[in-house]
């Protein structure tokens, strides 16, 4: 039976069996039990490409590789911009190369930095929790996050839990829970806050813990009552007995909180996870069996990473593609994922753009110089999860000469720039895979605690006591909602296209609606959800909805803030 994982940029990290231009899941794993999603049972269904292209035309890899070569001798300024279309460690050798030669790459993310960012400033670090603490707590919060769509593998560890759902939307997960709060959009730092407020009134707080683990108490205290009850309640837009009843759950049982990218992509994201995490450490929720909070676990931690390199860098989000002689844009689509579509496509335009990718997509059409990369099957690689515990290796399965891998366009542009500090494919693998530790048959991350922090923290916990928020809640007619589709990730595979409103909209299915904001406008077919509050439209990444997204940063972690937006509708004319 021959063995992989899944690539793509999801927290499940599948288990795969192999066969011939087939792919099932492994039943044998702990985690993914035999099961793929959608994307996975659909991979071979979207084309590979298969020829290197130069403004428009088929050339040979060669020609290909003769063309970068000198595009990069003549340019002065270059940007290597790496995305997550395969998230793989072995991806990111390409950094080598462009760090040696003065490029200027990336930091941030178009996900997750600033709730990164938020639990470093209060634990630490951010260890993934494992998933027998899920299965050994009885209340289990789901708070901006839909586990149907973007971690399915995780819903039968929820069986026989208290299942309370945070979310605008109406999931079906939040159909199925015990209880939902439909909070308005940018409304889950004051939640979090609300929460600590009814625990801090009956006294409620884990005393022994805060004295032995945690700092500063006190200002965190003044923090919380900050928040008037009732106008703050309001601004939530729920039933304050419905908070006051999270909190008495919250008290009572051993508790998991599973914290998505939808509370954080805003300008103060640091803040809002900063807020939730401060709230289950007044609760004592660290270091103990089954209990935790859970948002994209930290992989990098405790691992001695060979890619990691010195270099020029810019915030992800705010990148200018026009600023640059040449971007390099590997495994990425910033055409249709990027925030402010028009201003990366006019960019675009005037650099000379490189796509090395899988698919003939938005960015590779618009590219100078197209280079067909290897699928995961294709090449060696290693796969380490931010939604568990458990690391995979991923075997070269197929063959495909029209393609390269990340490390043999490395070693290519390394020979050809006279670099000689490229170690061998298979070393860099071992280098990773001799830093794992086992447990049982598979791999685990090299900084796996079975409960974690049931040490301590290497600092005392740090709580939120101050935030910078400078939003105008009162631009716009709706709050723009942007999470993950079921069928796609970002735009790969099959993406929804349409705009969905609340059914107070006055608008029917079909109607087409022209999308505005500060940053730009673009034409979208509706769809009316029932799921939707009043003040909320949803758009799902992949679609044309960046058109009005910000190409900023939030305020401390280089992140992207898809949602700190509101948007006007009007009825395109007819």
């Amino acid at each position: 039976m021959k063995k992989t994982a899944c690539p793509l940029d999801c927290y499940d990290a599948c288990s795969v069996v192999y066969e011939p231009n087939k792919l099932k899941g492994n039943p044998d794993h702990p985690f993914t039990r035999g099961h793929l999603c959608y994307k996975l049972n659909h991979y071979f269904d979207y084309s590979q490409l298969e020829s290197a292209k130069y403004r428009g035309q088929e050339i040979s890899l060669e020609e290909a590789l003769d063309i970068l070569e000198e595009k990069i001798k003549t340019s002065d300024e270059i940007l290597h911009y790496r995305g997550s279309g395969n998230v793989g460690k072995m991806q990111a050798v390409s950094d080598l190369f462009f760090a040696s030669i003065g490029a200027t790459l990336t930091t941030g993310s178009l996900c997750d930095a600033a709730g990164q960012l938020g639990i470093e400033q209060g634990r630490g670090k951010n260890l993934i929790l494992p998933l027998e603490q899920i299965q050994k707590s009885e209340l289990v919060i789901v708070w901006g996050r839909n586990i149907g769509y973007t971690n399915h593998h995780l819903i039968p560890f929820l069986e026989g839990k208290t299942l309370v759902v945070i979310d605008p939307i109406k999931t079906n997960l939040a159909k199925n829970a015990a209880m939902h709060i439909q909070l308005s959009p940018r409304t889950d730092l004051e939640l979090a806050c609300m929460l600590a407020r009814f625990v801090y009134m009956q006294n409620k707080e884990d005393e022994e813990f805060i004295e032995e683990h945690t700092e500063d108490f006190d200002f965190y205290a003044d923090f919380i009552q900050s928040y008037r009850m009732v106008p703050t309640t309001e601004k939530i837009g729920v039933d304050l007995l419905d908070i006051a009843t999270l909190a008495e759950l919250m008290i009572d049982l051993k508790s998991v909180i599973l914290v998505g990218n939808g509370v954080q992509k805003y300008a103060h994201g640091t803040e809002v996870v900063r807020a939730i995490d401060s709230l289950a450490a007044m609760l004592g929720l660290f270091g103990k069996e089954g209990c935790g909070v859970s948002f994209l676990g930290d992989t990098s931690l405790m691992l001695d990473d060979p890619f990691k390199v010195k270099a020029k860098r810019v915030a992800k989000p705010e990148v200018d593609f026009g600023a640059y002689d040449l971007c390099f844009i590997q495994g990425a689509n910033p055409a249709i994922t990027h925030p402010c579509t028009q201003k990366v496509v006019e960019g675009l335009q005037k650099s000379f753009s490189v796509v090395f990718g899988l698919y003939d997509d938005e960015t590779a059409q618009l590219a100078d110089l197209v280079i067909p990369a290897k699928n995961f099957l294709q090449k060696e690689d290693i796969r380490f999860s931010y939604g568990h515990e458990f690391v995979e290796l991923m075997p070269k399965l197929q063959d495909n000469p029209k393609a390269l891998s990340e490390y043999e366009l490395t070693r290519e542009l390394m020979e050809r720039f006279g670099l000689d500090d490229l170690k061998e494919e298979r070393e860099y693998i071992e280098h990773f895979t001799k830093q794992l530790k086992k447990r049982g048959e598979y791999y685990v991350l090299p900084s796996f605690e079975e409960i974690p922090y049931s040490e301590g923290f290497e600092e005392p916990f740090c709580f939120i006591d101050e935030v910078e928020d400078a939003f105008d809640r009162l631009g716009g007619e709706y709050f723009l909602i942007t999470p993950k589709a079921k069928n796609a990730i970002n735009s790969q595979f099959k993406r929804d296209p349409y705009l969905y409103v609340p059914l107070q909209s006055g608008l029917s299915d079909g109607d087409r609606v022209v999308v505005s904001s500060q940053w730009g406008e673009v034409c979208m077919e509706v769809r009316l959800l029932a799921e939707l509050r009043d003040d909320s439209v949803l758009a799902y990444s992949g679609s044309a909805i960046n058109h009005v997204t910000p190409p900023r940063a939030d305020n401390h972690g280089n992140n992207a803030i898809f949602q700190e937006v509101k948007v006007n509708l009007k009825k395109e004319s007819q």
